[in-house]
């Protein structure tokens, strides 16, 4: 296990501890100019010990995703902060903007499973996406279409991290620019268009 990947193990499982609301969405989170989804907080209960070693074994880049979790805009609605800055340096040519897709790339790029043909990462969905269905990655969504902890999880415009996928069916997702933060979310399964498969 890398050192960024047992720090992020370490506060996921500090994080644990303490209760986490989750945003709960019953409508599809098809997202809007700015990359954001809707969602209502419920709250969630912690999860286990077992289940967060679970969780790192099967997925590094869900597991580095969820050590993000309450990161969030500087000012609100700037689309920036100090740790938005950091997720723009995975991507190529980036700039201050939607995020949603910086923070995959950033998340998957720290797992050592860099986006793009030559791990430039990408500032936007459609592009990302794109990739996915060149290179086979990609997984459209449809009736049997069960995804994974750690598939890239896409929207209109939006795309997260699937964290697990629930005994109820809905999939919890980890997802930068999230009301205004990386957020932790919960979705229907037939919600997203599809899904990219990172392993």
């Amino acid at each position: 296990m890398s050192l960024p990947l047992a720090l992020a193990r370490i506060d996921q499982i500090e994080r644990a501890l303490v209760p986490q609301p989750v945003a709960t969405s019953t409508n599809s989170p098809v997202a809007g100019v700015g990359g954001t989804a809707s969602a209502t907080a419920a709250p969630v209960a912690s999860a286990s010990f077992a289940q967060l070693l679970g969780n790192a074994s099967g997925s590094p880049i869900a597991t580095i995703a969820a050590a993000e979790v309450g990161q969030s805009e500087q000012p609100p609605g700037s689309n920036d902060s100090p740790r938005i800055a950091q997720y723009r340096t995975a991507t190529a040519g980036s700039g201050v903007g939607p995020w949603c897709a910086y923070f995959v790339s950033w998340a998957a790029r720290q797992a050592g499973m860099p986006l793009g043909d030559h791990g430039e990462g990408f500032g936007s969905v459609d592009a990302l996406y794109g990739w996915a269905q060149r290179t086979g990655r990609a997984v459209p969504n449809g009736p049997g279409v069960v995804p994974r902890p750690g598939d890239l999880v896409v929207w209109d415009e939006h795309v997260g991290i699937v964290e697990q996928v629930l005994p109820d069916g809905r999939i919890q997702t980890l997802e930068g620019n999230s009301s205004d933060k990386v957020s932790r979310n919960m979705h229907e399964i037939s919600d997203p268009v599809g899904y990219v498969r990172m392993s």
